[in-house]
């Protein structure tokens, strides 16, 4: 059975607070931190990418798989919205700063927000296939928001890594599903630095009907119910979308707490249920259950449910939590800082 060897995450120190942003434009915080529950959200500086991203969370999923060596690793697929490069590649650049060998497959994946699961798609069917013995699958973003806009207030950074083997698993991936259509939502066109969204076209029609389409096809499939969930994590566009689709699936606050970051985090597009994932894996027992599922615009879903194993004891705190790198040594900016950050100010020479 294929599953997770290791996992990882990384976030940056920067906070912005949702008065900050919308003090600016002369905007109700208010409608945004009860109406969205959203209190604030991460802010990379000038020197982290999504590559910078990928590579940290990458190194502690390796420290938790303790036994794989970078040259094990057969493929590293980074999903992301906001790769660097337009053409050139952001797989190769992680993979040589791991120290893997030449002797590797990198891809870059897009999906919108559901990039990142998809990696993880691929790696688990890569090992399970028996074509290669381990893969590397990382969900990382820098998103990005055009000032004023609604998206401003949550798109945020950060990155999940996860090493996909068949052996010294932490967790046993029972279930996939995936459920899509063709639901222009969200889209950014060539040339264009800013996406745009049909307002809320963007929930009944695509985030609430994809997530529910997936969830509701793997729990068929496996035969389960949400009781028999110790936990689940959900895309997290906003704080509030991923509760509402919790309670109406029939998942308790109590199962999405330990993943539910948005609140303060913000939404990190490819990141944002992985790197839940990774913070319900920092608190689940051996045994536990977990169901997961991601959503991307244009649109689909990717459903996971996993089985925590006893090995996760031994390797849980050989790389920094997640909650820890979320709550510990914040350093908050105001807007002119982040827009400077986010190059929303550019300075001509």
């Amino acid at each position: 059975m294929a599953g997770i060897v290791g996992y990882g995450a990384h976030l940056p120190r920067h906070r912005i607070k949702v008065e900050e942003i919308a003090k600016v434009w002369g905007q109700d915080a208010e409608s945004y931190k009860k109406g969205l529950m959203l209190r604030e959200k991460s802010v990379p500086p000038p020197d982290m990418d999504t590559i910078t991203l990928a590579v940290e969370a990458a190194r502690r999923a390796l420290k938790r798989a303790v036994v794989v060596k970078p040259s094990e690793i057969g493929a590293v697929y980074v999903g992301s919205e906001s790769h660097p490069y337009a053409v050139k590649p952001t797989g190769t650049t992680v993979a040589e700063a791991l120290g893997a060998t030449p002797d590797i497959h990198c891809a870059d994946f897009e999906f919108a927000c559901k990039a990142g699961s998809e990696a993880m798609f691929v790696a688990l069917s890569h090992v399970a296939s028996g074509y290669m013995k381990y893969a590397l699958a990382i969900a990382a973003d820098t998103s990005q928001g055009a000032p004023g806009d609604a998206l401003e207030f949550s798109a945020a950074a950060g990155a999940g890594a996860f090493i996909m083997g068949m052996d010294n698993l932490i967790a046993d991936c029972l279930f996939t599903h995936s459920y899509m259509t063709d639901t222009p939502d969200f889209w950014r066109r060539e040339h264009q630095f800013y996406p745009q969204h049909g307002g809320r076209f963007t929930g009944e029609e695509a985030y609430f009907k994809h997530t529910k389409g997936a969830s509701n096809a793997i729990l068929k499939k496996s035969g389960m119910q949400p009781k028999d969930f110790a936990y689940a994590v959900f895309h997290q566009p906003n704080g509030k979308f991923p509760q509402r689709v919790a309670l109406e699936l029939g998942f308790t606050q109590e199962q999405i707490n330990p993943g539910w970051l948005a609140p303060t985090l913000g939404n990190t597009y490819s990141g944002a249920s992985p790197i839940g994932l990774t913070a319900t894996l920092d608190v689940a027992k051996p045994g536990d259950m977990i169901f997961m599922c991601s959503y991307g615009s244009g649109a689909g879903s990717d459903a996971f449910i996993w089985k925590v194993t006893d090995r996760i004891n031994q390797v849980r705190d050989l790389a920094v939590r997640t909650k820890k790198l979320l709550d510990e040594n914040v350093m908050y900016v105001q807007y002119g800082t982040y827009a400077k950050f986010r190059h929303k100010i550019i300075k001509n020479d």
